[in-house]
């Protein structure tokens, strides 16, 4: 056993090894003619390969619960290979995190939601956004009596969450479900008592799929006129369905999947249901219009095989950054989560990883990075 346990140990360093030359390829030309790094030599199967070794430095971030999960696997596995760097995030919402980034009180934020107003932050061109992972935002449900797995169309889905569907046997959820009974139960719609860019892209679909019955736009609060029960951030909601019969909710694919909730599959733009995957996330994105500073939308998004509901999320930080150690340890932790992120902990922990010209993009865009 100790044998075992101990090839274990050395293959993982290899890994990391690896992991830190794969990172530290993108930095290094980030980084210019940078003077205070150091250069180190470290083993990779064997060879000696000239990395980055960073000083001391101290990251926080808050934000998105949507992506909690990957940044959490992500900093672990970052501080094992970058010991010297402490990386903290905490969740709260996609809007407190852009409120503790406007303020200053973080170095980056996460958020599934892009910025509305840019002036607190300096001007558009004063922040980036880096495209990390995408999920499904899945429709959680708890109705006693459903025993195959439920499917719901946009519209009904609107004129639940509009309150004007009310009881789980009402005939569009009926005719959704053809050959399912279902009861009486009063529907209790949840959702996010806290600024949630999971309820701004939730909210965003609902106004695609039927603009006639959610009248309510999009936004990272829910409309409070409404009524329903609510959920503090992702896990919250998801709590919240676990426990009232008759509920349905929103809740991001990973908070789902480790509270082993029911979930719907929802029919797309070309009227397949599809059920809350990764690949059906994959294909949404990458059916999705990349804006020039890395935003997008693929919500609703027209291919086939695309899940309706599914969610991008960044990593926000300013352009200029105020400390050269603390502004090479983040442009350094970001090319971590574009390089090993991508490949390793993103589907473990129930993301999909960016592909093509957007994850190019996305690891152009640590030059534009401004380290003094």
């Amino acid at each position: 056993m100790s044998t075992v346990l101990s090839f274990r140990r050395r293959r993982r360093q290899r890994l990391l090894a690896v992991a830190a030359v794969a990172a530290l390829s993108l930095v290094a030309g980030a980084c210019g003619g940078s003077k205070s790094t150091t250069s180190t030599t470290t083993p990779s199967g064997g060879a000696t390969t000239t990395t980055i070794k960073l000083a001391p430095a101290t990251l926080n971030g808050s934000g998105s619960t949507f992506q909690l999960a990957f940044d959490q696997e992500a900093i672990s596995q970052f501080h094992a290979v970058y010991p010297a760097v402490n990386v903290t995030y905490g969740g709260g919402g996609s809007s407190k995190g852009l409120t503790d980034l406007q303020n200053k009180l973080v170095q980056f934020a996460g958020t599934d939601a892009p910025i509305k107003d840019y002036g607190p932050y300096g001007g558009a061109g004063a922040v980036l956004y880096f495209p990390t992972v995408a999920a499904p935002i899945t429709v959680a449900y708890n109705v006693s009596g459903a025993s195959k797995t439920l499917v719901f169309s946009g519209a009904t889905l609107a004129k639940v969450f509009a309150g004007k569907i009310t009881t789980w046997n009402d005939p569009a959820i009926t005719a959704d479900n053809t050959g399912v009974t279902l009861p009486a139960t009063k529907i209790t719609a949840v959702h996010r008592s806290d600024g949630s860019g999971t309820t701004h892209n939730f909210t965003l679909y609902l106004g695609k799929a039927d603009a006639a019955d959610w009248t309510y736009g999009n936004s990272t609060t829910f409309p409070t006129t409404l009524g329903g029960a609510t959920g503090n951030g992702n896990q919250g909601v998801a709590q919240t369905v676990q426990s009232t019969d008759g509920s349905i909710g929103y809740v991001d694919f990973a908070t789902a999947q480790a509270a082993g909730l029911k979930v719907a599959s929802i029919k797309n733009n070309a009227g397949q249901a599809i059920a809350p995957t990764l690949p059906a996330a994959s294909a949404a994105v990458a059916a999705a219009t990349i804006s020039p500073d890395l935003t997008y939308d693929p919500t609703d998004a027209p291919a086939a095989t695309a899940y309706p509901i599914t969610s991008p999320t960044w990593i926000v930080t300013y352009k200029t950054q105020a400390d050269h150690n603390t502004g090479l340890a983040l442009k350094t932790f970001l090319s971590f989560l574009l390089t090993t992120g991508q490949t390793s902990i993103a589907q473990s922990t129930g993301y999909a990883a960016l592909q093509g010209d957007l994850l190019t993009k996305a690891r152009a865009q640590l030059d534009a990075l401004v380290i003094p």
